[in-house]
């Protein structure tokens, strides 16, 4: 029958185990002799894929060998076991039945063979003593296991089978003993068979045979774990007990005949194959998947080097490519003699590249105190951000405009991500010279008020910039890409202000309004010929250069954005209409009394004439309101809105500054109950001080209208020079105005006039004062507006000075008077206009 190879190594196999990748089918026989093993097979045949390995051969023709040589030891054992049962047959007794008993002492050595520990005996050496004694079997079977430890060990051991002609030399030395044993099995066997057709032996043999079947049995239990004379079988034991059965039964059958017990049948184990990889298939996937990869790898190549390469390229240098802007030069202003009241100046700015700065918070802290910028500021700043197109934004500015020697300090500091260029600054020489009307710049020099707000477009240019390819640590790339688009500096603007007369205008207001407290006030010097302005100062004022430091107050230009109540300067308008619509002429009297009543309001004049005839110079020199609102009935409301637009009031005059106020004048129509007495003395209408400088102007410049303007021209960057228009129109005849700056005279003139305090030596000075209020919020401000408006010299003007302030109030302008009399004197002075050569005229006030 055919039989699976059991687990571990099977010498029938070569010393391959189950491990083994090849399927062995062995064809057993059993053999058919007394002195066959049980569990030893002789094959006829196998299908074995052996190995190409002489190592693997001689170690298979080694297991050969030694087990030839087991073969014939049991063959030999057997032999002789076989003659000893013969020899002990004569003593044995024979039962009536014809059938041996064996002696007492087989059944003890068959005790002995179970491995009895009630005799004190180890269990193995017991077991392998009494399978000798028992029979053949028994010492067949004890040299078998050691057989096997001898086999354990040589497998154990591959170095003894490794010389190919020590193991050939083996073989044919064991292929001879074999043949030797072989003949010595066949004699004994012969030998066996004579004594058994002898009836003694065979009585003898028979005796033997039961006892040894008694032995057998013991020898069941004790492999069972059962004492077979109240004593456990060891290992040793147990096999002998075995051994010594089936031999005591094969020594003689029932019939006196050699028999064998069969062994269980094994059933075959079947193992499954283990089909090795086919080397070609795998070598064709291999080949698949390399192609398939270089086939990928190939496209990808393709895709870059060829349909995406003029992209990628363009944003691998647009990573690359740092920009640094180039600010323009911002244009300067100048005053009408080309001093500087603005301009820039050189300077440095430092600036961060958030992509190389490690810690924001370490630099932001250790600029913090250099720049003057807070910490929080910085720290924001260098943060990494990123361009609208996805890119990293590699430039911030983090201060601009600092001093040379600030931005050496900070580039001393050496530290990534940070660096310093030139700039520029904006530098204001004289500080809070006309700073209401320059106005400031912000940190990046663009205009935040005043003319460098207005004009920021012409003053900024337009800025360059330089592109270069930058390494990762910003450093510039020798022979990389670079573009440098050069700056185009502003334009400038040139001013109708002159340095020196807006200087003497300012001091001439701080040192008359300071000690008063004033919260406003305005000064304007106008060129009646040209219209040009040559000082417009307001107070209070603010220093440019710090402008951080100032308020809302300090920046208004209160020349051209303050709106207060003209006050008896408006008499000026009123009277001048009055004449060139020839109501009156300049010898006409008015019949006044110390009041007059118009709807519910009684007007009354702060230098009281009971019952008089007043004539034109009176009602100029004693401010006269009763004189002025007959005067002004006569003319009617209409015509009087009329002359008030003519002489420019209620609209922007247009001079330049922005933000300019246009006032309010009510039309006629709109005229209710007192306004018929209110408006033609000044009252209920709201102008600004500029307004009331242009109409006295046209008084001054012989009744023509001159737009006044602080712009005398601008230059482009390309060098073009443009001149703003001026506008003119008519209001009065030449001979009027002349008639009426002759009635002024006796403002600054006449005994007990108004205007006494504004008189300049040498010079005839026809002027006005005025006292209004002022309207902020919806409701008149505490205290008054006090005004002084006039022109020198009277018979050929050149300047009008216009003082407007807002005080406590303590009379009609008197206290505007100095600082008239302060700047129009300068400015003669400074402009070299010669005293006046006609004698100071003499005038009637007033007829009882």
């Amino acid at each position: 029958m055919a039989t699976r190879r059991g687990p571990g190594p099977d010498p029938r196999r070569g010393g391959r185990s189950d491990d083994d990748p090849d399927d062995v089918v062995v064809p057993l026989r059993r053999d058919t002799g007394g002195l066959g093993d049980a569990r030893r097979y002789r094959p006829r045949g196998r299908t074995v894929r052996e190995s190409a390995d002489p190592a693997d051969a001689s170690r298979r023709a080694d297991q050969a060998r030694r087990s030839q040589e087991r073969r014939e030891r049991a063959q030999r054992e057997s032999t002789d076991s076989g003659s000893a049962a013969g020899r002990g047959a004569g003593t044995n007794r024979t039962d009536g039945s014809g059938r041996g008993k064996a002696p007492k002492s087989a059944g003890r050595a068959g005790t002995a063979g179970r491995g009895d520990h009630r005799d004190g005996g180890s269990a193995r050496p017991a077991g392998r003593t009494g399978s000798v004694r028992a029979g053949a079997g028994g010492a067949g079977r004890g040299r078998s296991d050691r057989d096997d430890d001898a086999r354990t060990r040589d497998n154990a051991n591959p170095r003894s089978n490794a010389h190919p002609r020590s193991n050939a030399n083996r073989r044919r030395n064991a292929k001879t003993r074999g043949d030797a044993d072989a003949r010595s099995a066949a004699k004994a066997r012969a030998g066996r068979d004579a004594r058994g057709g002898d009836g003694t032996r065979g009585s003898a043999r028979s005796r033997g045979t039961g006892k040894a079947r008694d032995a057998a049995r013991a020898g069941k239990a004790g492999r069972a774990g059962r004492a077979g004379a109240g004593g456990r079988a060891g290992t040793g034991g147990r096999r002998g007990g075995v051994r010594a059965g089936s031999w005591g039964a094969e020594s003689t059958g029932g019939k006196g005949r050699p028999t064998r017990s069969r062994p269980a049948k094994r059933r075959p184990i079947r193992r499954r194959v283990a089909r090795l990889g086919s080397p070609g298939r795998r070598l064709r996937f291999g080949t698949v998947v390399v192609l398939v990869l270089f086939t990928v790898i190939g496209g990808r190549l393709v895709q870059l080097q060829l349909t995406d390469a003029p992209a990628l390229a363009e944003r691998a240098l647009h990573q690359r490519l740092q920009t640094v802007p180039l600010p323009a030069a911002r244009g300067s202003i100048v005053d009408r003699n080309g001093q500087v009241f603005a301009h820039s100046v050189e300077a440095r700015y430092v600036f961060a590249d958030p992509t190389m700065i490690k810690d924001a918070a370490k630099t932001a802290d250790r600029l913090s105190g250099v720049l003057g910028v807070p910490r929080s500021t910085l720290e924001k700043d260098m943060r990494k951000q990123k361009l609208p197109n996805g890119s990293p934004n590699r430039f911030v500015y983090l201060a601009r405009g600092v001093d040379i020697g600030i931005g050496d300090q900070v580039e001393a500091m050496d530290i990534p991500g940070i660096g310093v260029r030139a700039d520029e600054r904006r530098d204001v020489p004289g500080h809070d010279l006309a700073a209401n009307i320059i106005g400031v710049t912000g940190w990046d020099l663009s205009g935040l008020t005043g003319l460098e707000s207005k004009y920021n477009g012409l003053l900024r240019g337009v800025d360059g910039k330089r592109q270069y390819e930058a390494s990762r640590t910003g450093e510039e790339i020798p022979d990389g890409f670079h573009r440098e688009v050069a700056p185009k500096p502003g334009g400038s603007v040139r001013l109708t202000l002159d340095r020196d007369i807006q200087f003497e205008a300012q001091r001439a207001l701080y040192r008359k309004l300071h000690p008063l407290h004033s919260d406003m006030g305005a000064a304007v010097v106008l060129d009646v010929k040209t219209g040009e302005v040559l000082a417009q100062a307001s107070y209070p004022t603010y220093d440019a250069a710090n402008f951080a430091d100032s308020t809302k107050a300090q920046r208004t230009d209160y020349a051209s954005q303050a709106v207060v109540e003209p006050g008896s300067v408006e008499k000026a308008i009123t009277l001048g209409a009055a004449l060139q619509c020839r109501v009156i002429t300049p010898s006409s009297t008015v019949h006044v009394g110390p009041t007059i009543t118009v709807a519910d309001t009684t007007y009354a004049d702060t230098t009281p004439l009971d019952d008089v005839d007043i004539t034109l110079p009176g009602i100029f020199a004693y401010s006269s309101n009763v004189g002025t609102i007959k005067i002004a009935n006569k003319l009617g409301a209409q015509r009087l809105y009329e002359y008030q637009r003519r002489f420019g009031l209620g609209n922007e005059t247009g001079e330049g500054v922005p933000g300019e106020a246009g006032g309010i004048v009510r039309p006629a129509k709109d005229w209710q109950g007192s306004d018929h007495g209110s408006i033609p003395i000044g009252l209920g209408i709201a102008v600004t001080p500029i307004q009331l400088a242009a109409a006295y102007g046209a008084i001054a410049n012989d009744g023509e209208y001159v737009q006044p303007h602080l712009i005398a021209d601008t230059v482009s960057p390309d060098g073009t020079k443009s001149t703003p228009g001026v506008a003119k129109h008519r209001v009065l005849s030449p001979s009027i105005a002349a008639a009426e700056r002759k009635a002024m005279v006796a403002v600054t003139t006449a005994p007990g006039a108004t205007g006494l305090s504004g008189a300049v030596d040498g010079y005839q000075i026809a002027a006005k004062t005025g006292t209004g209020q002022r309207v902020v919020n919806g409701s008149y401000q505490k205290g008054n507006i006090e005004s002084f408006i006039g022109m020198a010299p009277a018979d050929h003007p050149r300047y009008v000075v216009a003082v407007v302030a807002h005080t406590s109030g303590t009379g009609e302008g008197a206290n505007m008077g100095p600082v008239f009399q302060d700047l129009m004197r300068f400015t003669l002075g400074h402009e070299k206009v010669p005293p006046t050569d006609a004698k100071t005229p003499s005038f009637t006030l007033y007829h009882k």
